[in-house]
């Protein structure tokens, strides 16, 4: 975090150098949408990162608009009473985990005011009372995913001298910092994810400054290291994709070679060649170099092989919450023909098929329905069919009339919801029921605007996969009226 924090005096404005604005004393009053605090200044709404309602804290200004402003904590004058010391030493420069000074409690009640202000104080919806937020058994080292990033030139902390440093500390392996495509923050431990996953990037970052592996350059697109991926299952397999910026097989093979060694617990190791201008891998070969080509998560049973470029929800224990929550609302009897529209890799779609007649999942990715029908044929389930293809081309009235008009609708799309012509034929369908699970409540609320011509909201129930952070997800039962 910028600075330490300041002193008081109900609302003082002093002008500085370069007309610096300094607001003093400001109590902080409530958390605010996409994770900030709030606080009211002569009528004017500040919004601030890090401050815990109660909080007395000095604030720098960077923002001033007519209704509203933004700043940073310059000092905390009085903490308040529910303030959390942060368990993570990366905390207020990384870009994540960003509620580690809130309560657990908090955080919930944050995030189900959050639903309730986009559907009902925002998008004017119609709902039932809310249900209770689905609270997270864990709230540290519940991911099952990261993704650290390679940097030839470091994000330089506070109190750093560059000109001291070496150029092995110049070196990043870790994370991107808030809005700056290039700046990479240097790891030394992540609460994110459990073991091996920080010994791991720990001793690739070690290995390629001792054998002078060129870190990747991102602004000039130079260097031969880019990035890595670590998965991990509950079974104790790790999965881990080392991305290359170019080919050099002696440098590649000697790390490849160290990382099957020292971790024994690798059980699936890839390597990426990619020489493209973004980091995706998602048109990129993957390249089995050690060990299986998937590693394995269960759910009630039910087996899901997952593959270097498989979805997956990446808080596996909640996942199963959030479908639990998914196909109660569903409400199927044995006799529905179900819809799983993104399916993925068709988690969902296997997960409610004992409760179905036949489920249809289809997904934009084709490795991912791949996936899906290889999980499918390897749990033995005989009534789910998947297709690949862009959901506004695929699920057209054309489309319906071939597989069947659907009583039952699930639907779980990425952050910018669905298009307009995907919420049409839903319409044209009209299944019984929908089921409109979301990561992102704003455009969630705009597609249930369209959905609710001919629908009625009868059930909303938010779901926390993501502690310490203010994203959660949120599941919608509609049904026709």
């Amino acid at each position: 975090m910028r600075g330490r924090y300041a002193r008081t005096d109900m609302y003082t404005m002093a002008r500085k150098n370069r007309q610096e604005l300094i607001l003093e004393n400001i109590t902080i009053e409530a958390v605010a949408a996409e994770g900030k605090a709030m606080a009211h200044v002569d009528g004017v709404v500040v919004f601030v990162q890090f401050a815990v309602p109660g909080d007395v804290v000095d604030i720098k200004v960077t923002k001033k608009k007519k209704n509203y402003m933004e700043g940073f904590i310059l000092r905390i004058v009085k903490p308040s009473e529910h303030r959390l010391e942060p368990f993570c030493s990366h905390f207020g420069v990384c870009g994540g985990c960003k509620w580690q000074p809130l309560p657990y409690e908090m955080q919930l009640d944050a995030k189900q005011q959050q639903v309730y202000d986009q559907l009902v104080r925002i998008g004017h919806l119609e709902v039932p009372e809310i249900l209770p937020i689905v609270a997270s058994d864990e709230t540290s080292y519940y991911r099952n995913k990261l993704e650290f990033t390679f940097s030839q030139k470091r994000w330089i902390e506070d109190g750093e001298d560059l000109e001291a440093l070496s150029e092995a500390d110049r070196l990043g392996l870790g994370f991107h910092v808030g809005r700056f495509f290039d700046k990479v923050l240097d790891i030394k431990q992540c609460h994110l994810q459990k073991e091996p996953s920080n010994s791991i990037r720990l001793f690739t970052r070690k290995y390629a400054v001792d054998n002078g592996l060129e870190f990747y350059n991102i602004r000039d697109h130079t260097g031969f290291l880019r990035n890595m991926f670590v998965r991990t299952a509950e079974d104790g397999s790790v999965m881990l994709i080392i991305c290359f910026a170019h080919e050099d097989e002696k440098a590649r093979t000697g790390l490849l070679n160290a990382l099957v060694e020292a971790f024994p617990q690798i059980t699936s190791l890839y390597h990426v060649i990619n020489g493209k201008m973004n980091d995706s891998i998602s048109d990129q070969e993957c390249i089995l170099y050690h060990g299986e080509p998937d590693i394995c998560e269960s759910m009630e049973g039910l087996k899901f092989r997952i593959g270097p470029k498989s979805f997956y929800q990446t808080n596996t224990k909640q996942a199963y919450k959030l479908y639990s929550v998914a196909r109660e609302f569903a409400a199927l009897t044995g006799n529905e023909l179900v819809y799983d529209l993104y399916t993925g890799t068709g988690t969902i779609a296997q997960f409610v098929s004992s409760k179905a007649r036949k489920v249809i999942g289809i997904e934009y990715v084709p490795e991912a329905i791949e996936d899906a029908k290889r999980n499918s044929a390897a749990n033995g389930i005989t009534n789910c069919e998947f297709y690949a293809g862009d959901m506004k081309d695929m699920l057209t009235g054309e489309f319906v009339a071939r597989h069947g008009r659907p009583e039952v609708v699930i639907l779980d799309p990425p952050r910018a919801g669905i298009h307009p012509d995907v919420a049409e034929v839903l319409l044209q369908a009209a299944p019984d029921r929908m089921v409109y699970v979301s990561c992102n409540p704003a455009s969630q609320a705009r597609d249930l605007a369209i959905l609710c011509r001919d629908y009625k909201i009868t059930a909303v129930r938010p779901v926390d996969m993501f502690p310490q952070t203010h994203h959660v997800e949120n599941v919608v039962k509609l049904e026709r009226k």
